[in-house]
């Protein structure tokens, strides 16, 4: 959102824009809307992405109606360079906006209207790279929810022929986050990882959250296991309540699994889960969730990166050891597992075929793209384009997501404005652009480098190959199985609905062919793990059958437990601690 100063000052309650009107822009014909930030909230110029955000839905703050769903309101994005205090930007015609394309194709009509500055920081890499991102300030890279963003207070506004410019002041600021206290279960940590420190030239840290179990404190001798529940940023366990539910909670409905009170179903599951935690002969273990949020993504994939630096080995070499060391981990490979979904599928599947020493299985549900031949409904290797099918004489919209009747829900260029309206370069802080930052060489301005056009769709097939010679999953298992297929057999195991959310499922269906190969004459030893398929499920299927979605998707700490067991029973040598921990 650029522009110069308005020379009217308006009373923003009152205030009106027109989108659409002559009396706008003389080239444009485009009513340009002006924001602002006063001294008093920074009195240094600042850098950042100014989003412009109309709402036709008064029902919460327009920053918190901004997603890839049909229920999305309107965001228009500007990148601003050392943007001085008092001093305008212009949004116009111009930005790049989502769901609708452009400022002047607003529908007249009344409205909501707000602006956020999500507020850069510069970056001297080590690679000499100099590059400005948003970091994250502790809750999760999230513009919206950003300490230190700057935000203007929500005002109705008529967009309309003949009405009056609007000037926006960003004269609100996000405040600090107060982090959550440790609990008798649930503990936290945090380090300062050499590793990272140096790829960013700025001090960085690496956090987890760690659910201890029931008698740590007491059982001072005792050393547990380890087990990485691989998530998206989190600050605790939703999925663990000591106390029982909340009697007075009011009771909502689930759009995405059309439930009424799935509130309360949680809390009651999440009761459970404590209940189950806490009882007598119950598997004493550790389970670690990682807090990695970065300047792209609220993770870092766990992988070393060109773009984000040495994620992975800092967790593996600095973050676990820390973690084992305080939390008295065994410490041991056997005694290591990993489980997650969706992007925490994907975590763990990689991090065991990264790092196929350090854990003794991966359970791994929905996870993120394992092949890329299907780039969720794209073949980067083969396809030409993002967002159609050519035909012979038409182009065919594919879709990016999917209800459980297989109805479209976004379409792919869609979803692509999604991003390419909250920040370019990659900036976005969303799905597509943090598969670019992990998986991509570094561009030569520093930004990751793009795997496609965002204007035009068009895939770029030589980054497809670096992606597929350094993250493609499904093809490092093949080209290497010879010396990795010993080192994880009976370590994979992979859940995933026959109609996922983000059709995820056609790249499992690669990788499973491959594994079912493994063990016949020419193709190394036997994987012995398991694939399974929930039928007519939808992101995120995590392989219970008895189950429906909505509720097994909240057992992830106990589910797996039994077949973990089973395997430190067949895989523990011998001498090693397999009673401390049993009491």
């Amino acid at each position: 959102m650029r522009l110069h100063s308005i020379p009217c000052v308006l009373t923003l309650a009152a205030a009106c824009v027109c989108l659409n009107s002559e009396a706008g822009n003389a080239q444009t014909g485009v009513q340009a809307v002006s924001v602002s930030f006063p001294a008093a909230q920074s009195a240094k110029p600042l850098d950042g992405r100014v989003l412009l955000l109309l709402s036709n839905d008064p029902s919460e703050e327009p920053r918190m109606q901004i997603d890839d769903t049909p229920r999305s309101q309107m965001v228009f994005g500007v990148t601003v360079d050392g943007l001085k205090p008092g001093e305008s930007v212009v949004v116009d015609d111009k930005a790049a906006g989502y769901p609708i394309k452009s400022l002047k194709d607003v529908p007249a009509g009344d409205y909501t209207v707000q602006a956020v500055l999500d507020v850069y920081e510069t970056f001297h890499r080590a690679d000499g790279k100099t590059i400005k991102l948003s970091p994250d300030r502790g809750e999760g890279k999230h513009w919206n929810l950003a300490p230190g963003n700057l935000y203007s207070k929500a005002v109705k506004v008529h967009v309309g022929p003949g009405s009056a410019p609007i000037a926006i002041s960003l004269d609100q600021v996000i405040p600090p986050i107060v982090p959550e206290a440790d609990t008798k279960y649930v503990r936290h940590i945090k380090i300062q990882s050499a590793l990272l420190t140096k790829f960013w030239g700025t001090p960085t840290y690496l956090s987890a959250v760690v659910l201890v179990p029931e008698g740590f404190d007491e059982h001072s001798e005792a050393h547990y296991p380890l087990i990485i529940f691989h998530d998206h940023f989190v600050t605790g366990f939703d999925d663990f309540r000591t106390t029982p539910p909340d009697p007075n909670l009011k009771p909502n409905y689930s759009e995405r699994f059309h439930l009424a009170g799935y509130n309360r179903i949680q809390q009651e599951e999440a009761y459970k889960e404590y209940q189950q935690w806490a009882s007598p002969k119950f598997p004493r273990v550790l389970i670690m969730k990682i807090q990695h949020a970065n300047p792209y993504y609220d993770d870092s994939y766990a992988v070393n990166s060109a773009n984000l630096g040495p994620y992975g080995d800092a967790i593996e070499t600095e973050l676990v050891p820390a973690v084992e060391k305080q939390f008295r981990g065994i410490g041991q490979s056997w005694a290591r597992f990993m489980y997650g979904g969706s992007t925490g599928g994907w975590e763990s599947l990689a991090v065991q075929i990264f790092y196929p020493d350090h854990y003794n299985g991966a359970f791994v549900a929905c996870p993120d793209p394992v092949d890329f031949h299907a780039y969720m409904s794209r073949d980067l290797y083969k396809d030409a384009n993002m967002f159609y099918l050519q035909g012979a004489n038409k182009q065919v919209e594919q879709p990016a997501m999917r209800d459980y009747l297989g109805h479209t829900l976004i379409s792919m260029r869609d979803n692509i404005a999604y991003e390419a309206a909250l920040g370019d370069h990659g900036r976005s802080g969303e799905q597509f652009d943090i598969w670019q930052a992990v998986y991509s060489p570094q561009g030569k301005d520093g930004y990751p480098e793009p795997i496609f056009d965002k204007e035009t769709g068009a895939i770029d097939h030589k980054v497809a190959e670096y992606w597929k010679e350094h993250y493609d999953l499904n093809a490092k298992l093949q080209r290497d199985w010879e010396q990795l297929g010993p080192k994880l057999q009976g370590k994979i195991h992979l859940y995933v609905g026959s109609d996922d959310t983000y059709f995820l499922n056609d790249a499992v269906y690669l990788m499973e062919d491959f594994l079912k190969a493994t063990g016949t004459p020419g193709h190394g030893v036997a994987y012995d793990g398991e694939v399974l398929y929930g039928p007519r499920a939808e992101h995120c299927w995590n392989g219970d059958p008895t189950l429906p979605n909505a509720l097994s998707r909240l057992h992830y700490n106990t589910m797996y437990l039994p077949k973990i067991m089973d395997r430190i029973e067949k895989t523990a040598p011998a001498g090693a601690d397999v009673t401390s921990w049993r009491y």
